[in-house]
């Protein structure tokens, strides 16, 4: 019998970060497959629970302790929505402009 060599091939998906950031956000526009909802004073949004786990350690570990199929997050009462929105975004986008007022809030929410 002969035997066979074994060929491996190293496979390269192009743009593979940039698709995934453009799908991801795509989804959340079109408020497809969400799972979670961020309630906060004056609003709420709806976002995935794998992008909010992959960016938040805090909310990992909530997630995980709380398979809920899809979960209501009530934030702290400091968050208002409009920042909420504005971090959200962040973790979306993987960058957002701010002021440096901006900053801090977000800063102290992703430590979350």
């Amino acid at each position: 019998m002969a035997q066979r060599s074994h060929q491996y091939f190293s496979l390269r998906w192009n743009n593979y970060q940039n698709t995934m950031t453009s799908v991801f956000q795509q989804l959340r526009e079109d408020l497809s497959f969400v799972d979670v909802t961020l309630s906060c004073e004056h609003g709420s949004l709806k976002a995935h629970k794998v992008v909010l786990s992959a960016c938040s350690s805090y909310f990992q570990k909530l997630l995980l302790e709380n398979p809920c199929k899809h979960p209501t997050i009530i934030l702290p009462g400091d968050i208002i929505f409009t920042d909420l929105k504005t971090i959200i975004d962040f973790v979306y986008r993987g960058e957002i402009d701010v002021t440096e007022s901006e900053l801090q809030v977000s800063e102290n929410f992703l430590k979350l």
